[in-house]
């Protein structure tokens, strides 16, 4: 089929009737599909569960660093940081073990600096303006956090490389009301793509206005590929910012949230030995330990990064199905219509869309009243305000396969019908 800019208004009309007709079969099916969150599947789920045999009343619940059913242990058992250390790409001596969500850790990074201050500087709270640039189409929970505290977010393009360095420099070198940047730099969320060495080199050489700025960067897909023989790589921002002379630039988060069990993972920050004493600092006020017997139970479940990888290429099996029907699908029923864009990453948990201008709002509410529920557009833009109106997460991981299907489908359908209503008011 020709592209639907080059229909006349009557093609466009007789198609538009005819696919009304198909909207209308599929409203009365009354069917619930979800992909609007990345969940994992329960078939991934379930290859955690022999974890759960792991640890017993008959258990030695011993680590290196003693008991781990009694108080201590601030920063994690030693086997703990070795383990997420080898899996984050850092020494386990800049590993501070957390609970079970990065997310909370992210929370509490930001509001430990509003509250108290970044390394004995003036609080986030007590300063007149506070800035975060925002990658985007980025994370919603990401920009949620920031936006809560009342900072200003700014976009920041993000290119198949990573964020639009020059932006970036432009603002970080010279604007001391920036303090942080949010990045996804493997497999971003929604998108898909993997940080450039050159982007990452040029994060660590930047030299901020404000001696507080710090990099978040959440290393939430780093043992994600779809295709394990051939993964994307990025380099370890830690040891790039210390050979650049910026040791303290940045935190690097990570978890087993999509590795395990969402919600009842174990998390990490690694970070330069200053940042983490910063932390330690207020941490100690917080709370005695994380944890530890679920840190155990993580360490004697995977042993080690092998462990992890071996988990992770299971996983990869059953999501590589998802994301190619998801592509086919589309390539099949949108291809050469130049209504939509998308991505194909090699990892991750999403497929990032991009309708025609003023359209993603429509689809994802013409989804809805069809039975498949979407993540909100604009949600991947702060302040959930997309300036196109055309960006759209897709989240192939927690429907089955065949409801991922018929879930694309509907989708495709939805695109079209929107997409001729605006063709046709134009």
């Amino acid at each position: 089929m020709k592209p639907y800019r080059e229909m006349s208004k009557e093609e466009l009309a007789s198609l538009k009737e005819q696919l009304e007709k198909v909207y209308k079969e599929y409203q009365g099916k009354n069917l619930k599909l979800n992909m609007a969150r990345g969940k994992p599947s329960p078939e991934q789920l379930d290859l955690s569960l022999p974890m759960m045999d792991i640890l017993n009343s008959k258990s030695d619940y011993t680590s290196v660093d003693g008991d781990v059913r009694n108080y201590g242990v601030l920063t994690g058992i030693k086997e703990a940081r070795e383990l997420m250390g080898q899996m984050m790409d850092a020494p386990a001596d800049n590993i501070i073990m957390y609970g079970s969500s990065s997310l909370t850790l992210m929370y509490d990074t930001v509001s430990r600096s509003y509250s108290h201050g970044v390394m004995g500087n003036t609080p986030w709270c007590k300063l007149d303006k506070v800035k975060f640039l925002c990658p985007v189409p980025g994370y919603d929970r990401h920009f949620a956090i920031t936006e809560s505290f009342g900072i200003e977010l700014i976009n920041i393009p993000l290119h198949d490389d990573g964020p639009d360095m020059d932006m970036v420099e432009q603002y970080v070198n010279n604007d001391e009301t920036v303090k942080g940047i949010w990045c996804v730099p493997l497999y971003s969320n929604p998108s898909g793509q993997s940080y450039s060495d050159e982007v990452v080199k040029r994060f660590a050489h930047l030299k901020p206005a404000a001696k507080d700025f710090r990099i978040f960067w959440d290393n939430a897909y780093c043992v994600h590929h779809l295709d394990p023989d051939h993964p994307d790589h990025v380099l370890d921002i830690l040891s790039e910012c210390e050979k650049a002379g910026n040791p303290d630039m940045v935190y690097k988060f990570g978890s087993t949230a999509k590795v395990t069990f969402p919600g009842a993972g174990i998390s990490a920050i690694a970070a330069s030995k200053a940042n983490l004493e910063d932390m330690k600092k207020q941490m100690n006020v917080q709370m005695i330990s994380h944890d530890k017997i679920n840190q155990l139970r993580h360490v004697r479940f995977f042993k080690d990064l092998d462990g992890i990888k071996a988990h992770m290429r299971k996983q990869a099996a059953i999501l590589r199905p998802r994301f190619e029907a998801v592509d086919e699908i589309l390539t099949r029923e949108l291809g050469g219509l130049e209504i939509g864009t998308w991505t194909k990453p090699h990892g991750g948990y999403f497929v990032s869309f991009d309708s025609l201008d003023g359209c993603a709002k429509a689809i994802v509410a013409k989804c809805k009243d069809a039975g498949v529920v979407m993540t909100g557009a604009g949600a991947t833009y702060p302040y959930g305000k997309d300036p196109h109106d055309s960006n759209i997460r897709i989240a192939p991981s927690f429907p089955s396969l065949d409801e991922l299907k018929m879930a694309a489908e509907i989708f495709c359908v939805c695109v079209k019908l929107v997409s001729i209503d605006k063709l046709l008011a134009a």
